[in-house]
């Protein structure tokens, strides 16, 4: 998040009567300290154009609501007016009232909007409308926002990735205030699953919260392939109950909050990668425009010819050649954000081909000759690396890409993965680096922080 009071006096900084500072205390977008890195904004901006849009979307005023926070960050200024504004309709429809909490943080949001444009009359008018609903709705609990707050609070840092633990603690709140609120129940228990995504023995409790929220949410097919996501990875047999939500997920409305993604995970789980394959063309089919559909369908096609199964045969050339199309079709549909990992996976698939790695080399060149964010860097280098290895058998050239990762001071699961290798390659102590990779570490070990 920016620093507005960077760019004013001390004593201006701490007035409370100006308008700087009232704005600086709303609860909303502008003030929660979201990741302002452009390529997680992009991909966030993707993201949230694939969620549904579709009638009775409860989610929908928030969904406009954020994106409108993201556009301005992106620097369209025209978007996040436009955005914000829908989300101000969206919830007044979706109440069936003009006034009432939940425009707590929309009237915020544009309160900063219209300040930052200069506008700042009408910064003050929608100041005087947040202090109007806060007065007319006060929150059931004194020491806690108001449950609407906590709510979309909790949502954004959901969807953001901020801090999980932080989001399902704000879920919390507004379920204790509020407890009608199913979907919120719902979403709390989705968040705190997230938490534990690859941890099989999930507490007995969660597990009390996940049935109660699937017997009060009979619809949400999303927590219904997530339960049995973590039941198939923890040995359980659900692949009749995976073909019943699977016809019930084909009813409604497809789209990324419908759960399929994560139903194919499920069959992809249980070694059924043909049947995740069938699954994404049979919808595909009938949506054939849904980029989220044609992404879901290439992350198939990924995971069958990258599998190391026994049970799956070779990929045929036909299949291939599907894996190859989808993924670039997916790259043309997300020219920014999440075209990179599509473009690696592309040059894995490439590298798989007989006859054809000269494909998956050129597209790696292309990628590390990008001006790329640091985090971005991190991920083409750990996989390069990767490729050098297993496909070039280049080993030593491999090293010098680990380290270029781990040299990287951006602390993230890829950084954590590339060192991991370097160690594992000292442990084994036949290589005539291992000094030189262990002094790497060494001093990568002195630079932590305290």
């Amino acid at each position: 998040m920016f620093d507005i009071f960077k760019h004013l006096p001390f004593s201006a900084a701490q007035d409370p009567s100006t308008l700087e500072s009232r704005l600086n205390r709303l609860e909303c977008h502008f003030t929660w300290d979201l990741d302002s890195n452009r390529s997680r904004l992009i991909t966030k901006r993707d993201m949230l154009e694939d969620f549904g849009i579709e009638e009775g979307n409860l989610w929908l005023g928030h969904i406009y609501n954020l994106q409108g926070f993201i556009w301005y960050q992106l620097g369209d200024k025209e978007e996040a007016r436009r955005f914000l504004t829908r989300a101000t309709g969206t919830f007044r429809q979706l109440k069936n009232m003009d006034e009432g909490p939940w425009l707590v943080v929309n009237f915020g949001n544009l309160a900063w909007l219209h300040h930052l444009l200069g506008e700042d009359e009408q910064s003050q008018d929608y100041l005087s409308k947040v202090d109007a609903l806060l007065r007319e709705h006060p929150s059931p609990s004194q020491d806690q926002l108001h449950p609407e707050i906590c709510a979309e609070k909790a949502w954004t840092l959901m969807k953001f990735d901020k801090d999980k633990q932080q989001a399902a603690d704000y879920f919390q709140k507004a379920v204790e205030m509020q407890p009608d609120m199913v979907h919120w129940r719902t979403s709390r228990v989705i968040v705190r699953v997230s938490l534990h995504e690859y941890d099989t023995d999930l507490d007995q409790e969660i597990w009390k919260e996940m049935r109660e929220a699937r017997e009060l949410d009979p619809d949400q097919t999303h927590l219904a392939a997530l339960e049995l996501l973590i039941r198939a990875k923890r040995g359980d047999q659900v692949n009749d109950e995976a073909h019943k939500l699977e016809e019930k997920i084909l009813l409604n409305p497809v789209s990324r909050n419908s759960g399929i993604n994560v139903l194919l995970k499920v069959y992809r789980q249980l070694g059924d990668l043909d049947q995740a394959i069938d699954l994404a063309e049979r919808v595909l089919k009938d949506h054939p425009d849904n980029r989220h559909l044609k992404v879901c369908a290439a992350h198939c096609y990924k995971w069958r010819i990258l599998s190391f199964r026994d049970s799956c045969p070779n990929p045929s050339r036909s299949m291939m050649e599907r894996a190859i199309s989808l993924h670039e079709q997916a790259i043309a549909l997300y020219p920014d954000g999440r075209s990179l990992e599509k473009k690696l996976d592309l040059a894995n698939i490439c590298a798989k081909i007989s006859g054809d790695p000269p494909r998956a080399y050129q597209i790696y060149q292309e990628l590390l000759s990008l001006d790329l964010e640091s985090a971005d860097k991190q991920l083409v280098y750990n996989r390069y690396a990767s490729y050098l290895h297993f496909n070039r058998r280049e080993p030593n050239k491999s090293i010098d890409y680990h380290m270029k990762t781990a040299d990287i001071p951006v602390e993230s699961s890829i950084r954590q993965s590339s060192i991991r290798q370097l160690k594992r390659i000292c442990e084994r102590g036949n290589n005539w680096r291992c000094g030189e990779i262990q002094r790497f570490l060494e001093t990568l070990q002195e630079d932590q922080p305290e």
